[in-house]
């Protein structure tokens, strides 16, 4: 027999019994970014490898180990898998001169890849819906989108999430950061585990995200980058929190954090929960001013955010929002010669009177159809035998409930079953 060819590892087929939840998300996520003016950008999954080692930073995890790229045999190129979306919709921003027409509130949805260790909430192919702003440099761009996370999460019923949040300030705060960093750590090398060591080199930063128990007590300890930050940096953070407080968003402040990307600055922030394991970071982002200009525009201010899809899925099915597959309003159920030849019209005229139409195929009897009319999860069968197909008429029966069947015409079943 011919060997199965299997998903690669990582990279997860979504199955009909689980379509619904990802479709109800979708809908709940499109009426929400409609609600603050957000307009939808597609760019492509494949980019070149420049575009995130210039905006990623080339001595990040995600550059150095996780991300997917190879080169083009037809022109010697160097590609990549995206990684994440900001640098894509940043780079299709400056390619067709969007910001010449103002600044712009875009989103995307859509397939990302990192070549890591497969674990619960943590795939190969893994998806993303992105939120960007451009060109506003103020506090209050910061503080909307932080407030549109909160709605969100109201929206889909999850409980749990956290928001942190801290600010990264300018380059120059950075730099001095940097360096009262470096010579802490490197009073305590010693005890710096292997990825610490690597990075004290390349992005220290980096070693006050690290997860390792054993050095917790070290980093705890560490120089604060709080007292590097200048007049600028430290009011537009407290206008940031003013306005939280005034919405009633609760925060805390995490001065270790840090993210993972090099064109991060300023205000930076993550929703964290403690019910999804190790994997708790549903929600990250905040401001990276400087990244337009890293790509080839001109300098313009910018903030943004980024959600994985399938942690948040893993919180709304532990939330409070009930959500039911979703099913037909028909299933139409018919014998006889007469009667197929008719079937087809009737459904395609339920159909173009909204009225969503299984229409049974593969034959069999009455009662092995109506078995499977009740497991479609439909309201209602619409069925058609010789007799109705030559009376011009159906028969609509109930599958939920108590009420009799009853014979009527397509128009007068349109009105019962959009009056249910």
């Amino acid at each position: 027999m011919t060997e199965r060819i299997q998903a690669i590892r990582g990279m997860n087929d979504i199955l009909p019994d689980e379509a619904h939840v990802w479709e109800f998300f979708e809908d709940t996520v499109r009426r929400w970014l409609r609600a603050y003016g957000y307009r939808g950008i597609r760019t492509p999954v494949l980019e070149r490898t420049d575009l995130f080692v210039r905006s990623i930073g080339a001595v990040t995890d995600i550059v150095e180990k996780e991300m997917y790229t190879f080169v083009d045999e037809l022109n010697g190129e160097s590609l990549a898998l995206r990684p994440e979306g900001t640098a894509s919709c940043v780079r299709a921003v400056i390619e067709h001169n969007l910001l010449y027409g103002g600044p712009q509130r875009l989103w995307y949805w859509g397939p990302m890849f990192r070549h890591e260790r497969p674990q619960k909430g943590r795939y190969r192919q893994f998806h993303q819906v992105g939120v960007e702003a451009l060109g506003f440099a103020g506090p209050d761009v910061d503080a909307e989108h932080i407030l549109m996370c909160a709605r969100l999460w109201r929206e889909l019923g999850v409980e749990g999430i956290v928001l942190e949040l801290n600010s990264l300030g300018s380059s120059e705060a950075r730099a001095r950061y940097r360096a009262r960093l470096v010579a802490y750590l490197e009073q305590h090398q010693d005890a710096l585990d292997a990825d610490s060591t690597r990075r004290l080199r390349t992005n220290p930063l980096r070693v006050l995200d690290s997860k390792n128990s054993a050095m917790q007590e070290i980093i705890a300890a560490a120089p604060r980058l709080a007292d590097d930050l200048d007049d600028a940096a430290r009011i537009h953070f407290d206008a940031v929190q003013s306005k939280l407080r005034a919405a009633g968003v609760a925060c805390r402040v995490n001065p270790r954090l840090v993210r993972g990307l090099d064109y991060y600055n300023g205000t930076v922030y993550e929703w964290v929960t403690d019910r999804l394991g190790a994997q708790g970071t549903v929600c990250a982002g905040g401001r990276y001013d400087t990244l337009v200009e890293q790509i080839g525009g001109r300098p313009a201010p910018a903030c943004g955010f980024a959600m994985g899809v399938e942690r948040l899925l893993a919180l709304v099915k532990l939330g409070t929002v009930a959500i039911a597959p979703v099913a037909p309003d028909v299933y139409l159920v018919h014998q006889g010669e007469a009667a197929d030849r008719v079937a087809e019209t009737v459904a395609e005229a339920l159909r173009e009177r909204s009225v969503s139409v299984v229409l049974h195929c593969g034959g069999g009897n009455f009662t092995s159809q109506m078995r499977k009319a009740d497991a479609s999860g439909a309201r209602y069968a619409v069925i058609i035998g010789d007799d109705e197909a030559k009376a011009g008429v159906l028969s609509l029966k109930p599958l939920r409930g108590n009420a009799a069947q009853t014979q009527v015409r397509v128009e007068e079943a349109v009105a019962l079953i959009r009056d249910a």
